[in-house]
């Protein structure tokens, strides 16, 4: 950043700063932009604008970056990242947002006076002014395949997503169109931040009282309007925390599922969470597994991570909870020791983009294609960790087909030891759960997060 007087006003500096920072450093805009907020001293409106500048840049990057290409005299791939950082968050004032064209490319010049220096103003004023030149829907038009030739390139252009990630979702709604385009539009409207009450330790009315809403199906969650989580009060004494709906919903469905009697007495106190990190899931399942008299193992193979899951289940570390550090792929438990075991596996993410919008840009088919094997040796690890009678959840914040059905569908190969459950019924009142026996969730039928979930059950 240049010495002297800052021209540009902080809400664009803050926005560039947290821009940059996913584009260079592989940061995530929901845990960076926070951070650079409260240094800024942003606050009210100029920290909405700012956030709406972060994420709404990010969003739609492919896109812009293909509006840019037409603009620059080079490619794309060929300008300094820190330029083309700027031209990023100018492009979508100008395209994308109420602040009138003269205005935006006016600011844009004095963030780029202020961060790249005097001497290339000038090309961003000329960059900006000729994407000016051209309303969005123009550009649209210009740069995506016409729908009736190639719907699924169209739809790649005009809902800034990566084709492949179209083309996923496009198999994973059943090849309807009209579907795979309504989620896409929904990876594009910023979701609430939603609560989880700790069963025991909070309610979903405290949080309301607290000016939250309630959600729609699960019946611990609240959502926020506005504002950070932290000033409600139960969220930050930890009675409370974040989680997003579905993935609350898929926790609550292991626990609703019915477990066989077992051979011991007392036969559905031991409960595992296979990949514990960053402990969301642990701290409701701990929560519900207190009030049964069960105690659950969360297990983490990430030191760093298994201490956040050591803090978000600290309440009830003396009496229901106890967190390993363990690869869940090698055990350091027998075979059949738990009656309940959640497999929320890593995964691609790509159910998540409401909240993460640059993971579109950043993960690639080889990135699935890596996460696969690990996928399907851990829901393994999973069904020989569960006793006959008891009950496996598998668990991804992705719709993608291979990581999704097909894990299944690969584990259960040949196995006459595993019967599915209708996890539809697990999730009472809740529409539009497909055929079954398992859920996909998705944002725009449900408001959640794409989570998909299988409920699976040892025989003898």
């Amino acid at each position: 950043m240049s010495r002297g007087r800052l021209r540009s006003d902080p809400a664009r500096r803050a926005a560039y700063e947290a821009v940059h920072a996913v584009t260079t450093r592989d940061a995530y805009a929901n845990l960076v932009l926070p951070s650079v907020l409260e240094r800024s001293g942003l606050h009210g409106r100029d920290a909405a604008f700012a956030t709406e500048l972060t994420y709404g840049t990010l969003r739609n990057l492919g896109t812009y970056d293909a509006v840019l290409g037409a603009c620059l005299d080079r490619r794309v791939d060929d300008v300094d990242v820190d330029l083309l950082d700027v031209l990023r968050i100018g492009t979508h004032q100008v395209l994308a947002s109420r602040v009138p064209d003269h205005a935006a490319v006016s600011a844009t010049v004095d963030l780029a006076r202020d961060v790249l220096g005097a001497r290339r103003t000038g090309l961003v004023n000329a960059v900006l002014r000729r994407v000016a030149g051209t309303d969005r829907d123009t550009w649209l038009i210009r740069l995506a395949p016409a729908a009736d030739v190639d719907p699924l390139g169209h739809l790649a252009v005009t809902h800034a997503h990566p084709r492949w990630i179209v083309e996923a979702f496009h198999a994973a709604l059943g090849d309807d169109l009209a579907q795979t385009q309504a989620a896409l539009a929904a990876d594009n409207v910023p979701a609430r931040v939603t609560l989880v009450a700790r069963p025991g330790r909070s309610t979903p009315a405290e949080l309301v009282a607290a000016g939250a809403e309630s959600t729609s199906w699960s019946p611990f969650g609240a959502s926020l309007a506005s504002g950070p989580p932290t000033e409600v009060p139960a969220v930050r004494e930890g009675r409370a925390g974040v989680q997003d709906e579905g993935s609350q919903l898929a926790a609550w469905a292991l626990t609703r599922a019915r477990v066989g009697a077992g051979d011991r007495a007392g036969s559905d106190r031991r409960w595992l969470d296979l990949c514990a990190g960053p402990g969301g899931k642990a701290a409701l399942l701990t929560a519900l597994a207190a009030q049964r008299g069960a105690h659950v193992m969360a297990v983490e193979r990430q030191p760093h991570r298994a201490e956040l899951v050591s803090a978000a289940v600290s309440f009830w570390a003396a009496t229901a909870a106890q967190v390993v550090i363990a690869d869940a792929t090698q055990p350091a438990w027998r075979d059949a020791a738990f009656d309940r075991v959640l497999a929320d596996v890593p995964c691609s993410g790509l159910g998540a983009l409401r909240r993460r919008p640059e993971a579109r840009w950043r993960r690639s088919p080889s990135d699935v294609e890596a996460l696969v094997p690990l996928q399907r040796d851990l829901l393994h690890a999973a069904l020989v960790a569960t006793r006959p009678g008891g009950v496996v959840a598998y668990v991804t914040c992705s719709p993608v087909v291979a990581e999704t059905r097909d894990v299944v569908a690969a584990v259960l190969a040949g196995r006459n030891d595993v019967e599915r459950v209708d996890a539809r019924e697990l999730l009472p009142a809740m529409p539009d759960l497909g055929p079954g026996p398992d859920v996909q969730l998705w944002p725009h039928r449900h408001g959640t997060d794409a989570m998909y979930l299988a409920v699976l059950r040892r025989l003898d």
